[in-house]
């Protein structure tokens, strides 16, 4: 091994095999009973301990299903996609919108269904915001962007005017599975677009297809004339990177301003990588897992001509979205790198020199939730979403006087 977390292995899932045993309420219940609430704290409310001191996380929203990103509109309002196919506006009281009509139709099967939520750069101006999502179509279902005018009301209502699909992930193909998806806008303005392979490990080597592929593309979903494969014959003009598996988390560094990716490997081998153009991170040629029968993938866990991670985990945590941290609220939490866990049900902080991590500290596991989103809001908090049937919004701030 490298520098992953060693842990005490674990009966291998595959993360795409649902394993609730619980109702449910029951799961609701657990969560907000894991840490007992003081009689001062509002419902909804528990304490956690951590390196640093004692957190406090809070209930934002609730009601929601299969919540899979949240961002922050310039109000301060939250947009939360669920699963399903359902885009909300979540007020600042926690109230939630009906949803926001003119979404497209969803492939909502398996792990596919309503994914990322971005809000253009110049969203004052243009009122913009993209969104990832499972299309259907010829030959299956693939990952998909779109993009509409956010309109809301007086009264709470809201749509999407002028959508458009301006990129589809080629080809489609059959099954449930591997859809990424998580959008990040570059400082340029162009938007990078994560790509599953969708279980089918060989093509995500294929240049010619978007599958397992790190994608670029400009606001409007044309390709830079700048992106690595632009003028490659047989290779699609968006690939910015290939050779990945199922990224589901992304963020820019804040001040080297590089996209950084969280990676699904099978089981182990979760990475964390900072993808350079026209480089391939070898998935499935080389990886630091094995399958999930125990059998070997690939050859080996380096290849020359194949990027090696900036860190991985054995056995897999199965990572979702992730942030780094820049607010005042945890000073000494500045420029680290969250992550949310999906199968480890938690939260992992990770300090960091440079592109290496130096640390690791893992957060809420008492809270037993699948965290798959993480942002930073613009009050300095991290917000949290869980992926549930009774799924919520959770703010995670410090525990003391005037952080309410």
């Amino acid at each position: 091994m490298r520098n992953g977390a060693t842990l005490k292995a674990r009966r291998p899932w595959p993360r795409f095999i649902e394993r609730r045993r619980l109702t449910a309420a029951v799961v609701l219940a657990l969560a907000l009973l894991a840490t007992p609430a003081r009689a001062d704290r509002p419902p909804g409310t528990a304490t956690y301990p951590t390196e640093h001191g004692t957190v406090r996380l809070q209930t934002v929203a609730d009601g929601l299903e299969h919540p899979w990103a949240i961002a922050f509109l310039p109000d301060g309002r939250l947009l939360v996609t669920e699963r399903p196919g359902r885009l909300r506006i979540v007020a600042e009281d926690g109230r939630l919108s009906l949803p926001v009509t003119g979404v497209p139709a969803v492939y909502a099967e398996g792990q596919g269904g309503l994914l990322d939520v971005a809000i253009d750069p110049r969203f004052s101006d243009n009122e913009l915001i993209y969104f990832s999502f499972a299309e259907a179509g010829s030959g299956g279902a693939g990952t998909a962007v779109g993009r509409g005018r956010l309109i809301a009301d007086k009264a709470g209502a809201a749509r999407l005017d002028d959508v458009a699909v301006i990129f589809r992930q080629q080809p489609k193909v059959r099954g449930g599975l591997h859809f990424g998806s998580r959008l990040v806008f570059g400082r340029d303005g162009t938007l990078f677009v994560t790509l599953g392979e969708r279980y089918q490990r060989e093509r995500a080597q294929r240049p010619s297809e978007h599958l397992g592929k790190l994608v670029r593309i400009n606001a409007d979903g044309t390709p830079p004339v700048d992106n690595p494969f632009a003028n490659t014959p047989g290779a699609l003009p968006e690939i910015y990177s290939l050779g990945h598996r199922n990224v589901q988390g992304a963020a820019l560094h804040p001040v080297t301003g590089r996209l950084w990716t969280i990676e699904h490997g099978a089981r182990g081998g979760d990475e964390i990588n900072a993808p350079e153009a026209g480089k391939n991170y070898g998935w499935p040629i080389i990886t630091y897992g094995i399958d999930y029968s125990g059998a070997r993938i690939g050859e080996g866990t380096a290849k020359e001509g194949l990027e090696q991670p900036l860190y991985y985990w054995d056995p897999s945590i199965a990572p979702s979205g992730a942030a780094f941290y820049t607010g005042t609220r945890f000073p000494a939490w500045d420029g680290n790198l969250f992550v949310g866990a999906l199968k480890s049900r938690l939260l992992v902080r990770l300090e960091l020199d440079g592109t290496k991590v130096v640390h690791e500290e893992r957060l809420l596991a008492d809270l037993q939730e699948r965290i798959r989103d993480v942002r930073v809001g613009p009050d300095g908090f991290l917000y949290l979403a869980t992926d549930s049937p009774v799924g919520r919004i959770l703010r995670l701030m410090p525990d003391g006087p005037g952080n309410d």
